[in-house]
């Protein structure tokens, strides 16, 4: 079984290329298959969660050419089959986008229910209850939701909370349905955007994306089109963050640093030194930095993708910080994993205090889902000693080439398959 072995107590320093945004790409993909010309799509993110909805789009009979490892085109005029079910899908949350997709090109989609990261309950009431407004019937069946209508039509839907995946879902369907779509209460990341430019890239006519109000004027048919993915906000995010907690020294490049805001404004807090440029970032790191609270909300908030990566910062910061956790509530369960390395964490609820401390030091941990994850590889880079890190499948799910882009900035890092590799690494690294 793969995992990371690293060797902490190096600053990362140099420069590092952000790939596409993952979250962005997947709603991307399924944008793809609505229209019966050729889609082309750059800047995707070489990643397993991409290469397995990829996968699942050809499944259904779509033509697919991968022109590179970032980049694909897509043809949805062979379609021969709105039933997506499969042993890889069901590993991913995204799947569900086929949903939309499918629902609005033929008015019939069935798609196995949703995996993903076990970080708290994730229902999928809202997608339904937009689906049900646009005029399908929605059933779950067999471990399959099945969406059909004779018809779509535009409608007035105010979502009960905020939901990405519902924005995308119902954007996506509402696109190719009679009349005009109003979605209230709507999310606001910037991948919500990216799918909307380029839904109406290919024909589609949507207004609003970025704001919590979307209006969508259905349009009888979508064009093919050639569209490039924003870069990922939440990879640039670990890397800065990185760069803090090591005390390192790194410029990040492709980003658009208005995505950052949240994420340099902590920065700034803790005592880092951050200089944007129009499509960089360089974050330096302070040798003493200071503890900061921080509470998840919805974008332009502190995004709950990036809550166990400040962890590992506060958990290197003079004084006692707090994290509060209000989008899933499951978010905190590496926090056991971060306190065999010498954190002081207590999490009651959805709060975690941290009080900081002098230093990390090496173990054998779990990373327990994708972000998770990318946060103990932050703790190991600066613990003192040697770390092991198990399941790394959830790291490689929504992060390209990690180790090789932190062996680029300096660190000490390795995938390993088993004990006699690991003494190995540790032989060559004394």
């Amino acid at each position: 079984m793969e995992r990371y072995i690293i060797k902490g107590g190096t600053p990362l320093m140099g420069e590092v290329e952000i790939s596409g945004a993952k979250n962005a790409a997947l709603g991307i993909l399924a944008a793809a298959i609505m229209t019966d010309e050729t889609v082309t799509i750059e800047n995707l993110p070489d990643v397993k969660d991409i290469n397995v909805l990829i996968d699942a789009i050809e499944g259904i009979g779509a033509t697919v050419n991968r022109v590179n490892r970032h980049c694909v085109k897509i043809n949805g005029s062979t379609i021969t089959s709105v039933h997506a079910d499969n042993e890889y899908i069901k590993k991913i949350r995204a799947s569900y986008y086929l949903l939309g997709a499918l629902l609005g090109k033929f008015n019939k989609a069935e798609v196995t229910l949703p995996g993903g990261c076990n970080i708290g309950s994730r229902p999928i009431d809202q997608h339904i209850k937009g689906f049900t407004m646009l005029g399908a019937d929605v059933k779950i069946e067999y471990g399959m939701i099945i969406a059909e209508a004779e018809k779509l039509h535009g409608a007035h839907i105010f979502f009960d909370m905020v939901s990405v995946g519902a924005t995308i879902n119902v954007m996506l369907a509402a696109s190719l349905a009679e009349g005009n779509t109003i979605i209230e209460n709507a999310a606001k990341e910037p991948h919500i955007v990216d799918v909307a430019n380029m839904l109406n890239s290919m024909g589609a006519n949507i207004k609003g994306a970025g704001t919590d109000v979307i209006r969508i004027r259905g349009v009888k048919k979508l064009h093919g089109t050639e569209y490039s993915v924003i870069p990922d906000q939440i990879e640039a995010g670990t890397f800065m963050f990185a760069a803090a907690a090591t005390r390192g020294d790194i410029l990040v490049k492709n980003v658009i640093p208005k995505h950052l805001e949240a994420l340099t404004a902590k920065l700034y807090e803790v005592g880092c030194s951050v200089e944007e440029y129009d499509d960089s970032v360089r974050v330096i790191g302070n040798p003493v930095q200071k503890c900061s609270q921080v509470k998840t909300l919805p974008y332009p908030g502190f995004p709950t993708d990036m809550q166990p990566q400040i962890t590992v910062v506060f958990a290197l910061a003079q004084g006692t910080s707090t994290v509060t956790e209000s989008i899933f509530e499951n978010r905190f369960k590496y926090v056991d994993e971060l306190t065999k390395m010498g954190a002081k964490i207590r999490v009651k609820s959805d709060v975690a205090v941290i009080e900081g401390v002098t230093g990390l030091t090496g173990a054998n941990v779990n990373a327990l889902d994708l972000r998770a994850g990318a946060a103990l590889v932050l703790a190991g880079l600066c613990a003192e000693g040697y770390t092991t890190i198990e399941d790394i499948h959830y790291i490689q799910r929504g992060y390209e080439n990690f180790d090789e882009k932190l062996r680029k900035l300096g660190a000490m890092i390795q995938i390993v398959y088993d004990d006699r590799e690991e003494q190995k690494f540790k032989l060559q690294v004394v």
